[in-house]
């Protein structure tokens, strides 16, 4: 299985949609085939559309905050040393996250589909929060999908999507997390495709989902790749991205330019609770192939093959599948995968809020564990960038209750 130079990675896939033979592809009630069918088409035609670039290029500007900051963490590479390490600081995005790119680009999707109504679903409450934004700034009625336990547990963001004026629908089947809401989604959706655009939050669903949201947190990677030439003067030879894994979205963002070069791209997955069994973290775990969400992919699964449970302290993680783009890189051998404690990910908050004027949120906080962990057995050439794709706010009760103070 091989990566190909010079195509884009989201149309590395054959007449079925399936990357490498066997990730990805279409598994879809009959009733979506249309609505996939004309999005599909839709969106071929308007990503080589001149004048939607440029509209998506000045909301990207105007609307998003691009480009985003890209910063030497200082004190945290003098603590630990070892290799340099930097931040792409996403969170710095109007929101708070690298939702914002899928959410504005649906939107505009939506307004060029004529659909008034969009609906999208949520764990941590950033693809909602973001989305409900965009809603607003284009006019359309936005309805989200949250399961029970993640609407307790980030109340911010549930608190700022309800300030947009969308309308929350808690998701009490299964286990009430970002799994239940999408297919809660879905289903709404194909009850009412003819008059709502659906927006998934993450590079995951039906291909056609994959394609539009790792196109549209590409920008991260755009700007990226011309913020590492100033700073260096080139790409550095010994270079570690390092990104957090859920559904894979802004890993996608964060890794897509530098797809051709020698780069070394680390995924870090949700390990969970020290002591328990259960994490999210299929690719690091073994899982196996499954479907989930229309779509094949490695996906924790209990011992007869049904969807298995799963528990993070971060709930944009906390998601027992993994986008199929994400293992096409892994049996590729393009890309390694390893997981993060929600200890470890709790400590790496702590010290890098502590030491940098940055507060990531508990999901890049796993790949900022992974750092810590590298940084000192690197040299001094090495060169270790973090995407710090959230802000911490949505998570201050957890960490309140978890370390006793927060730091932003």
């Amino acid at each position: 299985m091989k990566i190909k130079k010079g195509i884009s990675l989201i149309d590395q896939h054959d007449k079925n949609f399936l990357y490498g033979g066997k990730f990805g592809g279409n598994f879809i009630p009959e009733t979506l085939k249309k609505p996939i069918d004309d999005l599909t088409k839709l969106f071929a035609k308007l990503r080589k559309d001149k004048k939607f670039l440029k509209e998506r290029d000045y909301y990207f500007k105007n609307y998003v905050g691009a480009p985003t900051p890209f910063i030497k963490l200082e004190n945290l590479t003098r603590h630990l040393g070892g290799a340099q390490i930097y931040a792409k600081v996403v969170s710095e995005a109007n929101g708070g996250a690298h939702k914002i790119y899928n959410a504005t680009v649906h939107c505009l999707i939506a307004k060029k589909a004529g659909k008034k109504y969009i609906v999208g679903d949520t764990g941590a409450g950033y693809a909602g929060k973001m989305l409900s934004m965009a809603a607003k700034k284009f006019g359309l009625k936005c309805k989200i999908f949250m399961g029970a336990k993640d609407i307790k547990r980030q109340r911010p963001n549930v608190e700022a999507m309800r300030k947009n004026g969308a309308t929350i629908v808690p998701v009490t089947s299964g286990s009430q997390t970002l799994v239940d809401a999408v297919s809660e989604c879905m289903r709404y959706w194909v009850s009412n495709c003819e008059h709502v655009h659906n927006c998934i939050g993450s590079t995951v669903g039906p291909n056609i989902f994959i394609k539009i949201c790792a196109w549209s947190t590409a920008q991260i990677s755009r700007e990226l790749i011309l913020q590492i030439k100033e700073e260096f003067g080139r790409i550095p030879k010994k270079m570690k991205l390092l990104n957090c894994v859920g559904g894979g979205s802004s890993a996608m963002g964060f890794w897509n330019e530098f797809m051709d070069t020698d780069a070394e791209l680390v995924g870090i997955e949700a390990g969970g609770p020290k002591n328990s069994k259960l994490h999210a973290a299929p690719l690091t775990n073994g899982s196996k192939i499954g479907i989930l969400h229309g779509a094949a992919q490695y996906v924790v699964q209990d011992k007869e093959g049904q969807i298995g449970s799963t528990e993070s302290i971060s709930a944009g993680l906390d998601y027992p599948g993994i986008s199929p783009l994400h293992c096409f890189l892994k049996d590729a051998k393009r890309a390694r995968y390893t997981s993060a404690s929600d200890e470890e990910a709790l400590k790496a908050y702590r010290l890098v809020s502590k030491l940098e004027n940055i507060s990531p949120s508990l999901e890049p906080s796993h790949a900022f564990s992974e750092a810590i962990r590298l940084a000192p057995k690197l040299k001094s050439s090495d060169v270790i960038i973090v995407n710090s794709c959230g802000d911490s706010l949505k998570d201050k009760d957890i960490i309140k209750k978890r370390l006793g103070s927060y730091v932003r």
